[in-house]
């Protein structure tokens, strides 16, 4: 990424800063890969903590995520109780990747990842149909121990707001550059810290936005009265 040394000192700022306002998080734990996958696929397009409330609702209505895997579509976004295009999209891309996953391996579990090393893991995770970077990322540093930090759209949406990556930046570049930043040992609570924050700064902005437009039109109604106000004096004259 351009200008690299700049943004470095950006984003380590940063990190102290949202280090300092919280409090350290464990590291979720999984019995297989595979639930990490559908996490991160479940909780991508909405906020981490509805993510993990939905993603428990989901492991109480299906029997297991082979049972999940052959579901309809229609029974996802029940358990969903949202049928925005946004999570249509989440539930089809949940069932291409977990029957992705049953093609390659023969059932539900991943396992195996966990013996090939991590970069072997990490391109067959990436290469399985239907996976989002976010989910690979997520899954790759919660449940196979590497190095990552898993960015979704409102996370880079933040980053470049901010100011805090370069703004030709593509998202693997700015994934990379973060990969190269923030170590190992810090790489969950980054992740973690940066969500929350991207995730708050949301609201936020859009009430100012709506502010500002709200202010806009009232210059506006002022200026049209004072337009008219000056019309009938004219006329009195």
């Amino acid at each position: 990424m351009k200008n690299s040394k700049k943004y470095s000192l950006k984003i380590t700022k940063l990190f102290n800063s949202l280090k300092r306002k919280s409090t350290k998080q464990p590291m979720p734990k999984y019995s297989d890969p595979i639930e990490a996958v559908v996490y991160a696929m479940v909780s991508e397009s909405m906020s981490e903590a509805a993510g993990r409330r939905l993603y428990r609702r989901m492991m109480k209505h299906f029997v297991d995520i082979n049972d999940l895997r052959v579901s309809r579509r229609e029974e996802i976004l029940d358990v969903f109780r949202d049928s925005s295009e946004e999570l249509e999209k989440s539930a089809a891309s949940i069932t291409r990747t977990l029957n992705a996953i049953f093609a390659k391996t023969n059932g539900m579990m991943l396992e195996g990842l966990t013996q090939d090393g991590k970069r072997q893991a990490h391109k067959d995770l990436s290469e399985m149909a239907g996976i989002t970077p976010f989910a690979v990322s997520y899954c790759f540093l919660t449940a196979l121990g590497g190095h990552a930090i898993p960015l979704n759209a409102k996370m880079l949406a933040y980053l470049r707001a901010g100011e805090l990556v370069h703004p030709k930046a593509t998202d693997v570049e700015i994934t990379g550059f973060l990969d190269r930043k923030i170590a190992a040992s810090d790489a969950y609570d980054f992740y973690l810290l940066l969500r929350h924050e991207a995730e708050q700064a949301q609201p936020a902005a859009k009430a100012k936005k709506i502010a500002a437009k709200k202010k806009t039109v009232v210059k506006k109604k002022a200026a049209v009265k004072k337009k008219v106000t000056t019309k009938k004096k004219t006329v009195k004259k």
